[in-house]
């Protein structure tokens, strides 16, 4: 299972360092980060994606007030967050067949 989320950020920078800073709690929460991407229009929403080792104590550490905290020292103006578990896909299944799964 991944976190896939979208922030807009009223400064990229801001939020990075405040980010960054949270990446042991982040660990703690079972979240190991995957990558961030920034909107090739808009350099201020950035999307991540972190693999979720326990969904419940991933959901847990979103709902926390530090995490909202955080969100308002980071500047993040608004956003959104989904709990995804890959497709059965043509693709899906020649990764696996390549993999001698199938």
């Amino acid at each position: 299972m991944q976190l896939i989320c979208r922030n807009r950020v009223a400064d990229y920078d801001q939020w990075w360092r405040v980010f960054q800073s949270h990446a042991d709690a982040h660990k703690e929460a079972g979240l190991s980060l995957r990558g961030v991407w920034r909107n090739a229009d808009d350099a201020n929403e950035v999307f991540f994606l972190f693999d979720v080792d326990d969904r419940t104590k991933a959901q847990a550490f979103i709902d926390t007030p530090q995490a909202a905290e955080g969100a308002m020292e980071a500047g993040v103006i608004d956003g959104d967050y989904y709990f995804i578990v890959e497709a059965e896909t043509n693709t899906a299944r020649v990764r696996l067949r390549s993999r001698g799964i199938l």
